[in-house]
């Protein structure tokens, strides 16, 4: 071989080590905002993980670790006071550098503006820098989820520079292992390596193996499962069951499926509208056949159970409490309700999307029910973002249905706080829930989330229809990504 031709043949080899390393990610949608501290939507929380990060995180087995924290805090005997060391030497986009000063003014900005963090401000006598790298929160009565809630990644405690804290931030800045390179509405959004990030101690490593990640809006559930099948995208979010077999065979793509996920819900308006009435609750609750609603979104029992509790067999805060109100499926209890009620015939409003194909397929049934009960319905069907946007206005919607994944913390079910968008501020689950909250000993915990399981079935505070199992979908080429409510491609690569 010549010199010249060796040289060209190194040039190419050279080239391809050197290749760029994106990895496409089709979404049901893209964020309203990036900053997560103000949201809880799933297509937010898996976006800025990626470059936005709090004190503590989950680890695989859901055990609360140091992320932004240089290790677990010092908690005062009495459960008051925590002592959170701040890792040194972490780094922001914009090239500054954290201390204490930009942890304690983004937990403030947390507890004044978050929806989990308003739920824990009343708990909170204050947040202090007691040294350069050293925050402590203290607080006036014991708070038992406090880390989990400082861990979570949506309504997220993440920490900003000082210097951009304000009640609306609009160009995020984050420390995490990627930042916003591009981001075309409707299009993309392109996230590219940070090469000043520093790794953390006690998570699990973030290698930044990707050069770029891009996600992608993709609202069609189809587009998203045929986008994978042909190669377009590397990993595809929240597919339709009847793609599995598809997926399960294709030589170029394969499912995951994520056991147990989580559970739809039935979010009711208890702000404003005929939700107030809990005979009107009660009629819902009564007609809803859950069976045939579990069956018409998922089509086959791999994919979903019918079952009432809060939690699943096999986990801690599983239990019987108020489950003989589920699934009643009696259209004639629900029609008692009713004329209990007065019901005046005002249409009964259900806000829901297609881009969960699973969540319209469910209110189809859930309109024929309780039409048959005597309601008046009316389906509001809008885009996903639409529906986040109306969700917060209480005269738009009486009903709108969401999904969310088994926590392994139920102070982390937004749901049950006061402050949430449903607005279930009822004395009897305030006082319950309170307790639980403030409660220390684990067995004590669980005997008073039963008590909470069972007013939310006699209050009607929400209704869960059932359990389900999440498909997703990745590459059969794409390594280092695993099945997760919030996936995560900071490890990811192609065999390719």
């Amino acid at each position: 071989m010549s010199c010249a031709s060796a040289l060209a043949l190194a040039m190419v080899v050279s080239g391809h080590a050197q290749a760029q390393t994106e990895i496409d990610v089709a979404m049901i949608g893209e964020p309203d905002t990036f900053d997560p501290m103000v949201s809880t939507k799933d297509v937010v929380s898996i976006v800025t993980q990626h470059f936005v990060e709090t004190l503590f995180t989950f680890d695989d087995n859901w055990a609360t670790v140091p992320l932004l924290a240089a290790a677990m805090p010092d908690v005062s005997d009495d459960g008051l006071t925590y002592v959170i060391p701040i890792r040194e030497g972490v780094t922001f986009h914009d090239g500054s550098t954290m201390d204490s000063a930009d942890v304690v003014g983004s937990l403030e900005r947390w507890l004044k503006v978050a929806s989990r963090g308003k739920s824990v401000a009343a708990y909170v006598d204050s947040v202090e820098a007691t040294g350069d790298y050293e925050v402590t929160i203290k607080l006036n009565q014991p708070y038992a989820p406090l880390l989990s809630l400082l861990a979570f990644s949506n309504s997220a405690a993440v920490v900003y520079p000082e210097e951009i804290l304000a009640d609306h931030i609009d160009n995020v800045v984050g420390t995490g292992p990627y930042e916003i390179a591009d981001y075309v509405p409707d299009q993309y959004i392109q996230l590219v390596r940070f090469d000043g990030y520093t790794q953390p101690t006690g998570a699990a490593e973030r290698k930044q193996i990707p050069d770029e990640i891009r996600f992608v809006p993709v609202a069609d559930p189809n587009t998203r499962v045929e986008g994978l099948l042909s190669g377009q995208f590397d990993f595809a979010d929240s597919l339709p069951t009847e793609s599995y077999g598809r997926l399960e065979s294709s030589d170029v793509a394969e499912p995951l499926l994520l056991e147990p996920f989580g559970w739809p819900v039935f979010a009711m308006n208890r702000n404003k509208g005929m939700m107030t009435n809990i005979e009107i609750r009660k009629a819902v609750q009564a007609a809803l056949p859950f069976d045939d609603m579990l069956y018409a979104a998922f089509g086959d029992e791999k994919f979903y159970q019918v079952d009432g509790a809060m939690y699943p067999e096999g986990w801690v805060w599983n239990n019987d409490g108020g489950v003989e109100l589920y699934n009643q499926n009696d259209i004639e209890a629900a029609a008692e309700h009713l004329e209990k009620a007065g019901y005046d015939g005002t249409p009964l409003r259900i806000l829901t999307s297609r881009q969960y194909e699973f969540h319209y397929q469910m209110a189809l049934v859930a309109k024929a029910a309780l039409e048959a009960a005597g309601f008046k319905v009316q389906m509001d069907v809008v885009d996903w973002a639409t529906l986040a946007e109306r969700r917060n206005n209480p005269d738009l919607w009486d009903i709108y249905i969401t999904h969310s994944p088994f926590l392994p913390e139920p102070a982390l079910i937004s749901s049950f706080s006061a402050k949430a968008l449903e607005g279930w501020d009822e004395p009897v689950k305030n006082e319950i829930f309170a307790r639980f909250n403030t409660e220390t000993d684990p067995e004590a915990r669980k005997a008073a989330f039963k008590e909470l399981q069972t007013e939310l079935y006699e209050d009607v505070g929400f209704i869960k229809v059932g359990n389900f199992n999440s498909l997703q979908g990745k590459s059969r080429a794409l390594e280092g990504v695993s099945a997760s409510p919030w996936p995560k491609f900071w490890n990811a690569s192609t065999s390719e």
